[in-house]
C-alpha cells in the first residue's frame, strides 16, 4: 500500500512494501518518526543514483523485533545463527544487532560472484565497534574474496582478490566501514575516518556467501566480533561518500524518532 501522512507526505513504493513488511513481521506499527527516517533513506538513495546497486540489505535498527530487523530492506533475507529471535537480547532498536565474539553471525544469502567483478561494494554502519572480528566477508582464503575486519586497530580490506589488503586505521568510532571497485586495479575503502583508494588488483571472486559479524569458509567460521551493526549492503559499485550520509541520516533519525 502507500502510506500517505495527513500533512500530505507520501511514501515511496519501495518504503512502504519494506515498512509493511517489517511491522508484519513485529506485530505492530512503526513509529511516524522511524517510518519517515526509512522513506527518506530511499527516497534519498534514489535521488543520489546508488539504489540500484543496493541488491542485499537489512537496516538492522529501527524494528520492533529481531525478527522485524531481519526483513531485508532489497534482496534476500539473512539467515541468523545462534541469534536470540524470541528475547531480542541481542537487539537494540537504535543500534542494531551485536556479536557475541564465538557463535553468531548473519549468512547474507548473496553469494559474493553474484555481482560483477571490477563492479562491487560491502558495506555496515558499525554502531558499536569491536577491538576485533570480521565484519563482512566471503572467506579469507578462496581466490577472489571479499574481507573487510578490525585487527590490532586497523582495518583490513580486500576487494576480489588474495592481495596484501590497504589498512588505514580504525577510529574506533560508529560508522559506515565498507569497501568498493569500479576499475579492476583498484579499490576504495571507507571507515569513520575518511576515503582511502588504493591499488589492489581483481580476481574471478569467489561463490561463497558474504557473511556478517564472522567470516566462513564453506565449512569454517571464524573471526567472530563483538561489534554491533546498524545496516548493511552488498551489490555493484556505487559511491561510498554518498551512502555514508544517507545511512549516517538514517540511523540518527531512527534514534531521535523511539
Amino acid at each position: 500500500m502507500t502510506l500517505v501522512l495527513k500533512s500530505g507526505y507520501s511514501f515511496d513504493s519501495d518504503a512502504s512494501t519494506y515498512i509493511d513488511a517489517v511491522e508484519t513481521a513485529d506485530g505492530e506499527a512503526l513509529e511516524t518518526g522511524v517510518r519517515i527516517a526509512i522513506n527518506d533513506f530511499v527516497l534519498g538513495c534514489k535521488q543520489d543514483g546508488i539504489w540500484d546497486a543496493i541488491k542485499a540489505s537489512c537496516i538492522l535498527a529501527g524494528a520492533r523485533t529481531t525478527n522485524g530487523a531481519l526483513v531485508p530492506l532489497v534482496g534476500t533475507a539473512p539467515t541468523p545463527n545462534n541469534f536470540d529471535l524470541v528475547g531480542d537480547t541481542d537487539y537494540d532498536r537504535k543500534t542494531g544487532l551485536v556479536g557475541d565474539g564465538s557463535t553468531k553471525y548473519l549468512d547474507s544469502n548473496r553469494a559474493n560472484n553474484a555481482d560483477p567483478q571490477n563492479s562491487n561494494h560491502n558495506a555496515c554502519y558499525v554502531s558499536v565497534p569491536a577491538s576485533a572480528g570480521a565484519l563482512m566477508a566471503s572467506s579469507s582464503f578462496a581466490s577472489g574474496y571479499n574481507y573487510l575486519d578490525v585487527n590490532l586497530g586497523i582495518v583490513r580490506a580486500n576487494s576480489r582478490s588474495t592481495a596484501a589488503p590497504v589498512n588505514p586505521a580504525d577510529p574506533g568510532t560508529p560508522g559506515l566501514y565498507g569497501h568498493q571497485r569500479s576499475s579492476s586495479t583498484s579499490r576504495q575503502v571507507i571507515t569513520p575516518a575518511g576515503l582511502s583508494l588504493a591499488t589492489q588488483l581483481s580476481q574471478t571472486p569467489n561463490s561463497l556467501n558474504i557473511t556478517l559479524f564472522a567470516r566462513s569458509d564453506g565449512i569454517l567460521v571464524s573471526s567472530h566480533s563483538t561489534g554491533r551493526l546498524a545496516f548493511y549492503s552488498i551489490g555493484e559499485s556505487l559511491d561510498l561518500a554518498k551512502l555514508d550520509t544517507r545511512v549516517s541520516n538514517l540511523i540518527t533519525a531512527i534514534g531521535g524518532a523511539i
